[in-house]
């Protein structure tokens, strides 16, 4: 495998990493309502698990609030449970044809640990940056024992992997402080 092959490689991988990272922080509750907070809420529906937008209109009518309408009214009852059983800790509403959940003002105590949260998802996810310039290297290793690079190249390739690396441990942290400042805002 050509030294660009294994450079984009590990570079696909981060991505993947810190995309992942603003996917599971949208999810994270600041003080606003918004749709992802519930969107990916896997709903029972006929037997295979579904996505809630799939099954529901979501709309945030206040700043507090998020109204789900079900595209069919017999779908309202397993998308209570749902929401119930997933640990967004927010309880529904029903009136018959809507579900409304009403999100609480955030305590300061809880914009810490919801802080915290975010940081610990942070933290895994430069894991996974760290692993794919592991496997990177290795791969450059492996070529250059084969005879595939020189030592030159190499040590270029090593120096680019640890850059891209510090690249992507610089977003992830980009991230984190965005969503912080996102949550402790009053």
């Amino acid at each position: 495998m050509a030294l660009d092959d294994i450079l984009l490689e590990c570079e696909e991988h981060m991505e993947k990493a810190a995309e992942h990272l603003k996917h599971e922080l949208r999810s994270v509750r600041t003080g606003r309502a918004t749709p992802a907070i519930v969107e990916h809420i896997k709903v029972d529906y006929y037997g295979s698990p579904t996505d809630l937008k799939a099954i529901a209109s979501i709309s945030i009518p206040e700043a507090t609030q998020i109204l789900i309408k079900p595209f069919t009214p017999q779908d309202l009852k397993s998308i209570e449970k749902a929401i119930n059983d997933s640990k967004i800790g927010l309880t529904p509403h029903s009136d018959g044809k809507t579900l409304r959940l009403m999100l609480p003002p955030l305590s300061q105590e809880r914009r810490l640990q919801l802080a915290g949260q975010c940081k610990v998802m942070a933290e895994e996810v430069k894991v996974r940056i760290r692993n794919a310039r592991r496997d990177a290297n290795k791969m450059i290793d492996t070529q250059q024992k084969d005879g595939d690079l020189t030592e030159d190249e190499s040590k270029d390739g090593k120096e680019k992997v640890q850059d891209l690396t510090k690249q992507y441990e610089a977003k992830v942290d980009e991230l984190l402080e965005h969503k912080k400042q996102e949550i402790m805002v009053v």
